[in-house]
């Protein structure tokens, strides 16, 4: 059994290959070719553009691949063809969050609601996706492609633009006001329905599946232990924000136990001191790079 993977190719491509890095799969991608390599004989790699992934995915040219929530949307409303999210994972270029699709108009112009765009160009990328916005809405638009460069496009090429944003610094930069949210959008692992009926291949989707969310549950967290004494083992779990309930072990002396946690690590430079102060000893702090929950 050979599973047939789709990695997206641009804007996310480093921060997919470093996920599933952390997930424990090495992807090593080269500059002069489409197919990475990978140090897992079941899985063969392909670079697509993102903006292609769900098509292919349908079509069976691979078994699964990770794209957008906005690329499959555009994918479907264009041919129908459904895919199957296998799982959700909120990452992007810069961050760990969701990218919005919003409407934007030049900051001076006289629209403030979509409604005020009634035979108005709008240009973008997500052009059925955005058709089907303004149909809901009931407003007549003109929705016209933007091969790239979409923010320049107002006011003399477009009256308003549909354009992905994290935190909409190159939109205010080009002088552009979000006037609303067309959709919100993060990465998904999808799959076609011919590799989910594979018993090999569904179960190394979802083992893949398993280990890039235990890799996104693990970001940003740390795990700490220490040792205390049972007559302060209440003021120290009172300290704790634990991602569940803090594991406390029997140590050899009766009188100690160990305690061990996961938490957030921004909140560990503040909560080290007063662990100590509260009675722990032997704090230490330690990495993770998957969370299985």
């Amino acid at each position: 059994m050979t599973l047939r993977l789709g990695i997206p190719k641009g804007s996310l491509q480093e921060s997919t290959v470093q996920l599933f890095a952390r997930a424990g799969f090495n992807i090593y991608v080269s500059s002069r070719s489409y197919y990475p390599t990978i140090d897992d004989p079941d899985i063969e790699c392909t670079l697509i553009r993102a903006q292609e992934m769900a098509r292919y995915v349908a079509d069976d040219a691979v078994d699964a691949g990770l794209t957008g929530i906005d690329w499959i949307a555009e994918h479907q409303a264009a041919t129908g063809e459904e895919v199957v999210s296998v799982t959700d994972l909120v990452y992007s270029k810069q961050s760990f969050r969701k990218v919005r699709w919003v409407l934007a108009v030049p900051e001076e112009s006289k629209y403030r609601s979509p409604r005020d765009l009634e035979g108005a160009r709008i240009s973008t990328e997500l052009v059925r996706v955005t058709e089907a916005y303004f149909a809901r809405l009931g407003v007549n638009v003109h929705v016209e492609f933007s091969w790239g460069a979409t923010e320049v496009k107002p006011p003399d090429l477009a009256e308003a633009i549909v354009e992905a944003t994290e935190t909409g610094s190159t939109l205010r930069a080009n002088h552009l006001r979000i006037i609303d949210t067309v959709l919100e959008s993060n990465p998904q692992l999808i799959a076609n329905r011919r590799a989910l009926d594979d018993p090999a291949k569904r179960t190394k989707i979802e083992n893949i599946a398993l280990l890039l969310r235990a890799a996104m549950e693990a970001q940003g967290r740390v795990g700490l232990m220490l040792n205390v004494q049972r007559t302060d083992l209440d003021g120290i779990l009172d300290l704790l924000p634990a991602l569940q309930r803090p594991t406390v072990s029997p140590l050899a002396d009766d009188g100690w136990v160990a305690v061990s946690t996961v938490l957030e690590e921004r909140d560990v430079r503040e909560l080290m001191p007063r662990l100590r102060a509260a009675g722990g000893h032997g704090i230490v702090e330690y990495p993770l790079n998957k969370i299985v929950l």
